[in-house]
């Protein structure tokens, strides 16, 4: 029984499945938008929206935390200075996935994973 076992394995050791995501969640954050498996977004969803959290929160210790999981320092950064703030009026889902059909070389369901935009003002 897998009760209350977050995230998925992905057929990976711990420390490939750490360093796939610490990537994926950088490129993310660098580009706004990240194009993979369907499993892989998925996850990628929750390592992304919990780093644009900390960067809501501002704090040095979340400037830490998040430093500890993003290899660039200008991806850290923008996370503080640009995608924190942006998200600062929203309660969480500021990535969504896109599914895209199936890919033509595997059948493995693609799909994006992106950062939304902010909400408008007036909602």
């Amino acid at each position: 029984m897998r009760h209350r076992v977050a995230g998925v394995k992905l057929n990976r050791t711990a420390a490939h499945r750490r360093a796939l995501f610490r990537n994926l969640v950088t490129a993310l954050l660098e580009h706004e938008a990240v194009r993979t498996t369907d499993a892989k977004a998925k996850e990628l969803k929750r390592w992304g929206d919990r780093l644009i959290t900390l960067g809501k929160d501002g704090t040095l210790h979340a400037r830490r935390r998040a430093a500890a999981l993003i290899p660039s320092a200008t991806v850290v950064r923008k996370l503080f200075t640009e995608l924190g703030p942006r998200y600062a009026g929203r309660n969480g889902g500021y990535t969504r996935v896109v599914k895209l059909g199936v890919r033509v070389g595997d059948a493995a369901p693609p799909a994006d994973t992106r950062a939304r935009r902010p909400a408008a003002p007036g909602r």
